[in-house]
């Protein structure tokens, strides 16, 4: 069976974002980039799947500036068979993404694709979904646990009240959650390794895909600081200032 992995390439999660002066977009200058967390859980499950021998190979996909073949790269070392990168803009919205998955998905007659449930620097959360209508293929999104069984994956999903367990049919596009499993690291002779695999560059032109986005960004702009927490001298003052300062209970 193939495996089709989408990966992106974003801010690290232990960075603190800053924004540009005019509120454009977040400042990337000299930042740390790394894999997004629920693409490397995707891929951890991948390769899960591949050590059961229940699949035989793992492409993993990209799309964007040439700067993401590293996170190809770290795929690669921690097991993916080969990747392909999609030469476009880094910050293509989820539609264009999802189109250009779903060209690689039939170019390649892959079985089953997974991704993270969402990128950390955009939270869109659209893209699988999306992909799943493109192909017109059944999606089990938001998965803690994964089992393929009978041409059909299992999965487990966390839902509010308890767990929900799904049967799709593959080919099918399953979306990770942070409780489905824990990513390894790459050893060193694996990173050298994964130098010398195969890695395809194409452009959305060579997929037959047209990129326009619908999408503008008006503003970005930070959180508001926290202010200190008090301490409280009794129960009686706490709810005097959640009543009068506060203003969070009548």
């Amino acid at each position: 069976m193939k495996i089709l992995v989408a990966v992106k390439r974003v801010i690290d999660y232990n960075v603190k974002v800053r924004i540009k002066p005019d509120h454009s977009a977040v400042d990337l200058t000299n930042i740390k980039m790394s894999m997004n967390p629920f693409c490397e859980i995707a891929v951890e499950e991948a390769i899960r799947l591949k050590e059961k021998g229940v699949v035989s190979e793992i492409i993993v996909a990209s799309i964007g500036s040439k700067a993401c073949q590293e996170t190809l790269r770290t795929a690669l070392a921690l097991g993916a068979d080969r990747a392909i990168q999609v030469e476009a803009e880094d910050a293509l919205d989820s539609l264009s993404v999802a189109k250009l998955l779903s060209k690689i998905v039939k170019e390649e007659g892959t079985d089953l694709v997974i991704m993270g449930k969402q990128a950390i620097d955009s939270d869109n959360n659209q893209t699988g979904q999306m992909l799943a209508a493109l192909l017109d293929a059944p999606q089990a999104t938001f998965a803690s646990e994964v089992a393929i069984e009978g041409g059909e994956a299992i999965v487990t999903r966390e839902v509010d009240g308890g767990l929900q367990t799904l049967a799709v049919k593959l080919p099918a596009v399953i979306t990770t959650d942070l409780r489905l499993n824990e990513p390894r690291f790459a050893k060193l002779p694996d990173i050298m390794k994964a130098k010398r695999k195969p890695l395809d560059v194409k452009t959305p032109e060579d997929l037959g895909v047209e990129i326009k986005s619908t999408l503008e960004i008006v503003s970005v702009t930070p959180p508001p600081e926290r202010s200190g927490g008090v301490k409280v001298g009794s129960v009686s003052e706490l709810v005097d200032k959640l009543k009068n300062e506060a203003k969070v209970i009548a």
